[in-house]
C-alpha cells in the first residue's frame, strides 16, 4: 500500500512539490516519498491511539477537506518533518503538507470508493494502517456500524456484511449499495 500512497503524492506532488519554487529542485523526489511515509506512519499512529471512528469517518465524508481531524493531524506531523528533515522554513512546509495531505487522502478514499477501481480496497486500507486484525476488526466494524445507521441493513439482522450485498445483488442494485455506503 505505501507504494501505491507514495504514487498517489507524487500525482499530486508536481505543483505542490516540483514546481513549488520555494522547495529546493533536489529534494522533490525525497519530500514525495516522506509525503508518502508520512501518511502512512500518521494513519497508523491514529489507529494504534484508538482512533478508529476517525479513520471509519474518513470513508463517510464526501469531500475530506483542511478541517477533518485526520487532515489535520497528518498534515501538522508532515509539515514538521519536512521542515525537519529538508530545511524547510514553517510556511513552505506547511503549504506542501496542506495541499498534498487532502488531494492523497480524497483519491484514496474515492478509489476504495470505486467498486470499478481495484488499486485500494477498504479492507486491504484498513488492514494495512492498522497492523493487527484486532484493529482492522474495530476499523471494519465502525465502518459497518454507519453503514447500518445509513439504512445499508438489508437483511435487518443487525450489521452490515456480505448478506447485505447479496440481499441487493439479487436485486441488481450493488452500485446503489455502494454509492450509498460511501455517498460521493
Amino acid at each position: 500500500m505505501l507504494d501505491q500512497l507514495t504514487q498517489l503524492v507524487q500525482q499530486f506532488g508536481e505543483e505542490a512539490v516540483v514546481k513549488n519554487n520555494a522547495v529546493p529542485n533536489e529534494h522533490n523526489q525525497e519530500i514525495i516519498k516522506e509525503t508518502g511515509n508520512s501518511i502512512f506512519s500518521g494513519l497508523q499512529k491514529i489507529a494504534s491511539e484508538g482512533g478508529v471512528e476517525q479513520l471509519a469517518g474518513l470513508f463517510q465524508e464526501k469531500t475530506i477537506d483542511s478541517s477533518n481531524p485526520v487532515v489535520q493531524q497528518l498534515t501538522q506531523q508532515l509539515s514538521g518533518n519536512l521542515g525537519e528533515k529538508f530545511g524547510l522554513n514553517t510556511d513552505t512546509s506547511s503549504n506542501v503538507a496542506g495541499s498534498l495531505i487532502p488531494q492523497v487522502l480524497n483519491s484514496l478514499v474515492n478509489k476504495a470508493r470505486d467498486p470499478k477501481d481495484g488499486s485500494f480496497q477498504i479492507s486491504d486500507i484498513v488492514n494495512a494502517i492498522s497492523g493487527n486484525s484486532g484493529q482492522a476488526t474495530n476499523i471494519m466494524d465502525t465502518i459497518s456500524k454507519y453503514g447500518v445507521q445509513f439504512g445499508l441493513d438489508q437483511n435487518a439482522d443487525g450489521k452490515l456484511d456480505v448478506g447485505d450485498v447479496m440481499v441487493i445483488a439479487k436485486s441488481g442494485g450493488l452500485s446503489g449499495f455502494f454509492g450509498r455506503l460511501f455517498k460521493k
